[in-house]
């Protein structure tokens, strides 16, 4: 069979323009870890457009994942909220990574949310915890004993379904999926395309439904709570994604507010040539094909959009680049403002440090230039003399008072003779008696 050049031709551009319109594109301020080899967090402290907060313990931020709930212990809760809303009508899909690992009969659960309202400031709830809330849940645990299960559930912000007697009777969908230590990772998606909502799980179909399509303007959420045997649970990305080019940057980002009047009349200055312009200009043009453009005027009126829309991105740019400087001035400025005290401390802490310096090379020099020798020898005639003068008059002090306090001769003598006119008395009674006595005969 022979094929034309034209026929060739047509086959590549239908190739291409079915290859472009399921392009998927990343929306990145509603995700995290789509940047391959990248941290998920530029200081393993906060992922950016993220708010990361637990019960019981703080989520662990690596550089590749973020652990929602510890290995151990138990009873504890983590989740991760989005602080922007996704602000697209048409098909989108959200993939959710992660992985769950624990004892052999360990427990908890996973929910990736999609509601109207954020619990960004709530405590991490489940599906039997939670609050009344208008949106979408899925929730990954061991349901009924099966090993575990992926089940769907809807609300419109009446329901209480904590408070209901089988909550578990109100999924609208669910799939049995066995979710521990699988030494993996595991990959939920949930897609809406072509009017039909649909729930993948690695790949293969959990479940779909056409009667339910998610509105606009709802934030996505993940939580994951363990029990008193506890299951950690491990998230490593989170994926949305959309089929329009244009929604990797939000249409409708909202701009900040201006702090102060001056600061709204000096926008609104710099903004002068943008709010003069012709309202029906466009803001955000869709990527075409350039075959679509057929005459020459249509070419340069879209080349002419799209340079007065970068036009416009870089105003923006600049004003962005501007107020950032500003902060930064005054930011160096404050700082710079509070370490004039702490110079003040050191300059007086130098100069005594200086003064003390100053005074040991001094006693240094004089040490080393004086000559010790005449006050040595002054020190020992010192001595000597005390030496000579003790010497001298020691004998007469001690001759003074043996003098003194000696005995007289007269009373020695007279003891003497007492004693021995005594002992004479003595001997005399005692032969007194012996002669008196009577005599023994044998």
């Amino acid at each position: 069979m022979y094929i034309t050049s034209s026929t060739l031709r047509t086959v590549a551009w239908s190739a291409l323009a079915l290859s472009t319109a399921r392009a998927q594109y990343i929306i990145d301020n509603l995700s995290f870890g789509q940047k391959g080899g990248e941290p998920i967090s530029p200081n393993l402290r906060a992922i950016p457009h993220f708010n990361v907060k637990g019960d019981g313990w703080d989520p662990e931020i690596l550089s590749d994942r973020v652990m929602l709930t510890p290995p151990w212990p138990g009873n504890r809760r983590g989740a991760i909220w989005s602080e922007d809303p996704l602000h697209h009508k048409g098909d989108w899909s959200a993939e959710l990574h992660f992985r769950a690992s624990g004892m052999e009969r360990g427990g908890g659960n996973l929910q990736l949310w999609y509601t109207k309202e954020s619990q960004k400031n709530d405590v991490p709830a489940s599906l039997y915890t939670a609050p009344k809330f208008d949106g979408l849940v899925l929730v990954v645990d061991q349901y009924e004993g099966r090993g575990g299960s992926v089940r769907g559930f809807l609300n419109d912000g009446n329901m209480d379904i904590k408070a209901h007697t089988d909550p578990d009777t109100l999924a609208f969908g669910q799939c049995s999926y066995a979710y521990r230590n699988l030494g993996r990772l595991s990959v939920i998606s949930l897609k809406q395309a072509n009017g039909v909502f649909e729930v993948k799980i690695d790949g293969n179909p959990c479940f779909s439904t056409n009667k339910v399509k998610l509105p606009e303007d709802y934030y996505f959420g993940i939580t994951a709570s363990s029990a008193e045997n506890p299951d950690s649970f491990e998230v490593h990305k989170f994926l949305v994604s959309t089929t329009n080019a244009y929604t990797r940057e939000e249409p409708k980002r909202q701009q900040p507010p201006a702090n102060t009047h001056e600061q709204q009349k000096t926008n609104q200055q710099q903004r002068q040539p943008n709010t003069n312009s012709d309202p029906n200009i466009p803001q955000m043009l869709e990527d075409v094909f350039a075959a679509s453009i057929k005459s020459q005027q249509d070419q340069f009126a879209d080349l002419h959009n799209r340079v007065q829309i970068i036009n416009h991105r870089v105003n923006d740019m600049y004003d962005l680049l501007e107020k950032l400087v500003r902060e930064q001035d005054e930011r160096y400025n404050h700082m710079m403002g509070r370490m004039v005290p702490m110079h003040d401390q050191v300059s007086a802490v130098m100069r005594n440090v200086e003064k003390v310096e100053r005074t040991t090379m001094e006693t240094l020099r004089d040490l080393e230039s004086k000559d010790f020798k005449d006050m040595l020898n002054q020190v020992h005639d010192a001595i000597e003399r005390s030496h000579n003068a003790l010497g001298t008059s020691m004998p007469l002090a001690m001759a003074a008072v043996v003098g003194k306090e000696r005995p007289s001769m007269t009373t020695f003598l007279f003891i003497a003779v007492a004693v021995q006119i005594m002992v004479f008395g003595a001997y005399k009674v005692y032969k007194k008696r012996r002669n008196s006595g009577p005599k023994k005969f044998l």
